[in-house]
């Protein structure tokens, strides 16, 4: 979906000639809705509140209601959308936007007139409500539903917080058309030329590795899941670089173009969806756009680990033994814990160009949708870099839980016959804790650190396992539509853009 252009308006939302006005209401002293700001004319207000009392609205948060405009009005409908009882935050600003924009239906140009006092509320708002307003881009026959060409945003003259958030926003419909593209047409390589094209005339260096250069530098691990298919994996370096950069982000996402679990063949139900595992590679793609554009001052690399995870002559079995990049062997004794397997390759070449700081992003474990529902991702890793993670979530709105890794639950991924095993055996306790636990085996030390199992001599790390809220199966809610939800990529920008020498020197007390 292309994104509208969004534009600022300081004169009274009563001139606006738009198909969609958005007006806030909050529940008032009285228990009757009141209009929110002095946006419209006194007339128009008055006609408005009349109408939220007539149909009963409250003003509670996210509830959005269409009504049609008021005489003095040039907008064709008000969407009457409540912004709660509490102070108003960024967060609640950026949920009720994007609650009025999935109100408002096919329109071509609509306009926000919600409270944008100051840079923060003013990216909230476009991100809400061009978040809310994102429509599935996939394979349906045309329709003769306007195209969305504007957002304008009432009273604000902060052109560039609205350009950030428009920015945040388009990066973010990135994610979401990648997840929704066929998996008949989403593939390793077409994956790579989707992501090819997003980031064309951005300075972003882009080199990828086919199969047969995956083979030359050892990467068992990405080989090993893609040997089933016929379309063959590949490894893509996204490589920003700005000039004066004192810090180094490596960011790894988990690309399983399709998951069929491979010969540990998936139920036929859980198959279903299955394009979505590769929005760990797709996240960390729109991040590289958003920070790109955005003029970071940090150096930022994305590793995409992409294969095509199925069952075949040529797939590898339960038992097989491969070498993942660096020489660390793991038994594979189920190939449907795939992901950690490709993860693994990305994090040992990440740690070869010895970041500040390594995360990876993956749709990983079942174990974490059962843990944590369909609203938070398990966020795992050392203290220091899961804070500066979670601070980011924070200040994005984005809702991240931090786990641990215990080290009891290491053992069981002891292998008589290689360094590691993929999966601990016979037992379900703590999925997503022993994933994590394995992917930390591949994390390596930090520049002229020795290599040993010393955890403090690593590269600083942090696992966000996103199983849970990078598709959103049930109802649509604020700016989360159903389907795939770019969640955590508005997190992960934020932690690139606060990366300063401060956040730096806090990753090695």
């Amino acid at each position: 979906m292309n994104i509208p252009r969004v534009v600022s308006h300081n004169q009274p939302a009563d001139l606006i000639d738009c198909d969609a006005l958005i007006v806030g209401i909050t529940p008032g002293l009285d228990k009757t809705p009141t209009i929110v700001g002095d946006v419209l004319g006194e007339a128009d207000t008055a006609w408005l509140k009349a109408a939220a009392v007539a149909l009963g609205k409250k003003g509670s948060l996210d509830e959005a209601t269409v009504v049609p405009a008021p005489p003095g009005c040039k907008a064709t409908t008000v969407i009457l959308v409540g912004l709660g009882p509490k102070e108003l935050t960024p967060s609640s600003l950026r949920h009720a936007a994007g609650s009025a924009t999935r109100a408002a239906g096919p329109v071509s140009h609509i306009a926000v007139a919600l409270p944008v006092d100051d840079a923060a509320s003013a990216q909230a708002a476009v991100e809400g409500a061009l978040l809310g307003g994102y429509r599935v881009n996939a394979k349906k026959k045309p329709t003769d539903d306007p195209d969305w060409a504007t957002l304008t945003i009432v009273g604000t003259d902060k052109q560039g917080a609205l350009q950030a958030g428009a920015v945040i926003a388009e990066s973010v419909y990135l994610v979401r058309d990648l997840v929704n593209t066929p998996p008949n047409d989403l593939y390793p390589e077409s994956f790579t030329d989707h992501v090819t094209s997003a980031l064309k005339g951005l300075p972003i260096e882009i080199d990828v590795l086919d199969e047969h250069q995956l083979a030359e530098g050892g990467f068992g691990g990405i080989l090993g899941v893609g040997q089933g298919s016929t379309r063959p994996p590949r490894l893509v370096a996204l490589r920003y670089r700005p000039e004066g950069a004192t810090a180094h982000i490596a960011l790894v996402g988990k690309g399983i173009t399709f998951d069929s679990g491979g010969l540990s063949l998936k139920p036929a139900a859980s198959m279903v969806g299955m394009k979505y595992d590769m929005t760990g590679a797709a996240t960390v793609s729109g991040v590289m756009r958003a920070v790109a554009s955005l003029h970071a001052p940090v150096a930022v690399t994305a590793w995409l680990c992409l294969a095509e995870n199925m069952p075949s002559g040529s797939a590898q079995r339960p038992g097989d033994v491969i070498t993942i990049h660096g020489g660390k062997t793991v038994e594979v004794l189920n190939t449907d814990a795939e992901g950690r397997l490709v993860l693994a390759d990305g994090l040992h070449a990440a740690s070869e160009e010895f970041p500040d700081l390594i995360v990876d992003v993956a749709t990983l474990t079942g174990a974490a949708r059962i843990a944590l529902g369909e609203r938070y991702a398990g966020l795992m890793g050392d203290q220091l870099a899961t804070g500066l993670v979670a601070q980011a979530a924070e200040s994005a709105g984005e809702l991240v839980w931090t786990m641990p890794l215990p080290e009891e639950l290491r053992k069981g991924l002891n292998s008589d016959v290689a360094d590691i095993a993929n999966v601990a055996t016979g037992s379900s306790l703590g999925g997503m804790l022993v994933a994590g636990l394995f992917l930390k085996e591949f994390v390596g030390p930090r520049q002229g650190q020795p290599a040993d199992d010393d955890s403090s001599a690593q590269i600083p790390w942090a696992h966000l396992d996103i199983a849970g809220p990078a598709s959103n199966t049930s109802s649509a809610y604020g700016y989360t539509p159903k389907g795939p939800t770019g969640a955590t990529t508005r997190a992960l920008v934020n932690l690139v853009m606060a990366m300063d020498s401060d956040a730096v020197a806090s990753l090695v007390q």
